[in-house]
This record gives C-alpha cells, sequence and structure tokens, in this order.
C-alpha cells in the first residue's frame, strides 16, 4: 500500500514540475498562433506598450506586423505597423480596419490607435 501511494505521489509531483517547467520557459510565438489567438494576444500586448520603445522591441514583443507604411517627411521618418486585433469580415484578408496602427518616428514608437494613424496621414 505505501509503495502504491509513493508512486502516485512521485506521479504527481513529476507531472506538476513539467507543468512549471513549460510555463516558465515557453515563449509564445505569434506567428503560430490562430487569427483569434493573435487578435487577443496582439490586444494584450498593445496594452503594455509605452511611448519611446523602439520599433525592435515592439516587434519582439508582437512579432512581424500584419500590415506595414512609412513616409519620409521635414520630421523624420514615420512607420506605422499594424496589428489585427480585431475582427471584421470573414473574407480572409487582414485590413487596415481589423488592425491597431503603431506610428513611430524614427525608430521610436510615438503614438497608437486610429488617432495616431490620422496624424500620420497629415503629415507632408
Amino acid at each position: 500500500m505505501r509503495k502504491i501511494v509513493l508512486l502516485i505521489a512521485g506521479g504527481i509531483f513529476a507531472y506538476l514540475a513539467v507543468v512549471g517547467l513549460v510555463l516558465f520557459f515557453y515563449q509564445a510565438d505569434p506567428a503560430d498562433m490562430k487569427w483569434q489567438e493573435r487578435e487577443t494576444y496582439n490586444a494584450k500586448q498593445i496594452g503594455q506598450l509605452e511611448f519611446g520603445m523602439s520599433k525592435d522591441d515592439v516587434i519582439r514583443m508582437l512579432g512581424s506586423p500584419d500590415i506595414n507604411e512609412a513616409k519620409e517627411t521635414s520630421n523624420g521618418a514615420h512607420q506605422v505597423l499594424f496589428y489585427r486585433t480585431h475582427h471584421v469580415t470573414s473574407d480572409g484578408i487582414t485590413t487596415k480596419d481589423e488592425c491597431t496602427p503603431l506610428l513611430f518616428r524614427d525608430n521610436e514608437l510615438v503614438g497608437w490607435g486610429n488617432d495616431a494613424y490620422q496624424d500620420y496621414q497629415e503629415l507632408q
């Protein structure tokens, strides 16, 4: 009887150890996610953004953008990375209206959301 209890306890401990290691070391890769999971992941990560983050840091955090725009102005180089955050149409194509835009000036995050994108569109 004691042997069975020790085997069960050892099995539970081994299971919990494996689960703990997976949770501690596993890194979510947005490229491997289904679109529904990616929308949720992107929205959560965008909620943690801070002004001044580098474009490289944001890409490390969110993965490759779904859409990318850029232009050079007298105020510097501007780039908008679009990340899918909400479903609009089931057509298999990700469009800007299904994304949250992230605005960078000289590779530094200066804004995100539709207001930031409108400001970008008005730049000359």
